[in-house]
């Protein structure tokens, strides 16, 4: 192996690291603090976030977390204790529990949803020190390295 191959990898390696060491029982990485000093979970933040949005069923949360129902149904269970979240049967089948945000819990959703943004300008800003064919060369890493999971 080249020693410039050896050293990427070797930088890559500490990366992963690092990334699982800060996602350690989180649903995502988010760069930054926290701003909302709630006390909750990346995951109870992710739901309220979802929430803001349009009513959820615990089944697609879920699903557009990549998470178990049960996970989801325990984050819910806090939310609901701490008011912010509440819940409703469906109009259309009582069977189904839809899940909506209070408005207490508005601001932290606003907060976490602004927590994504700004990691995602971090993101941004650092491609930008990488010409469009870097920023290609990296993509195309990117992907492959994706493509190994």
């Amino acid at each position: 192996m080249k020693k410039k191959t050896q050293q990427v990898s070797q930088q890559i390696d500490m990366l992963f690291t690092k990334i699982m060491q800060l996602a350690e029982n989180k649903q995502e990485v988010l760069l930054g603090k926290c701003e909302s000093d709630a006390g909750l979970t990346n995951t109870q933040e992710h739901i309220l976030m979802l929430l803001l949005h349009e009513k959820l069923t615990n089944a697609k949360l879920a699903e557009k977390l990549n998470i178990s129902p049960a996970a989801v149904t325990k984050a819910l269970k806090k939310l609901q204790q701490l008011n912010l979240t509440h819940s409703e049967k469906s109009s259309s089948d009582e069977r189904i529990v839809l899940w909506s945000l209070s408005e207490t819990g508005q601001p932290i959703a606003q907060e976490h949803g602004h927590h994504h943004q700004a990691t995602l300008a971090t993101y941004a800003q650092i491609a930008d020190a990488f010409s469009e064919d870097e920023q290609q060369t990296i993509v195309k890493f990117l992907e492959k390295l994706e493509k190994e999971f």
